[in-house]
């Protein structure tokens, strides 16, 4: 009974010196896997672990740190990333961020090469959309704390907005009901995002430019 409270407390240990983990970081510390699927279930079960997604946890002690630090919208901003690789956060979460959309998003919003996923867990809910390889861009790399986050840039986010919805905006009445901020693009963002729709190549996507300009 010791030893098995010592090995539980070794792998829990362990557990909370990383923003996240799966079942196979512990093989290493842990040679029965069958006992390592039972402690994390107790652990689980317990409140001490989150799970993030099948297979994959943090430990309540480190999102209770990040809070402490202030750095929870970090550490969420790198699971959007982790959980669902290759992607970056863009469209609702970044528009809102730069005051381009007025209402807060309810999901952490993610562009991605993979279909589209989303994952709901005591942390949030990542939603994530699919695009083709050709407009998988327009993101940037942060380094913010201990943790590296992809970004889109301002104009990207919008441009992923826009054209995840072309097909519902048939004219300039549909596009001036999102009540998106314009205003606060300047010309280069504007640049940047006719950069893309000219990429993207229709000419739906050039009229719905026009109407939100207008």
């Amino acid at each position: 009974m010791r030893n098995d409270k010592k090995r539980s407390q070794i792998i829990i240990e362990l557990a909370e010196k990383l923003p996240v983990f799966t079942f196979n970081d512990f093989l290493g510390a842990e040679e029965s896997k069958s006992y390592l699927r039972l402690v994390l279930h107790r652990y689980q079960k317990s409140g001490k672990l989150v799970r993030l997604k099948k297979g994959i946890y943090t430990t309540t002690n480190y999102v209770e740190r990040m809070k402490n630090r202030g750095e929870i919208e970090l550490f969420t901003d790198f699971l959007a990333n982790f959980l669902y690789s290759p992607s970056y956060l863009s469209l609702e979460t970044i528009l809102y961020r730069y005051n381009i959309l007025t209402e807060i998003p309810v999901n952490l919003t993610s562009v991605s090469l993979n279909k589209t996923a989303v994952f709901i867990n005591q942390l949030g809910n990542f939603l994530y959309h699919k695009v083709k390889p050709l407009l998988f861009c327009g993101f940037e790399i942060f380094e913010e704390s201990s943790f590296s986050i992809l970004r889109a840039t301002k104009a990207k986010a919008l441009f992923d907005f826009l054209y995840l919805r072309k097909n519902i905006l048939p004219n300039v009445e549909a596009v001036k009901e999102l009540r998106l901020n314009v205003d606060n693009l300047n010309r280069a963002d504007i640049k940047e995002l006719k950069e893309y729709i000219a990429l993207e190549g229709s000419k739906k996507l050039k009229e719905i430019l026009n109407y939100l300009l207008d």
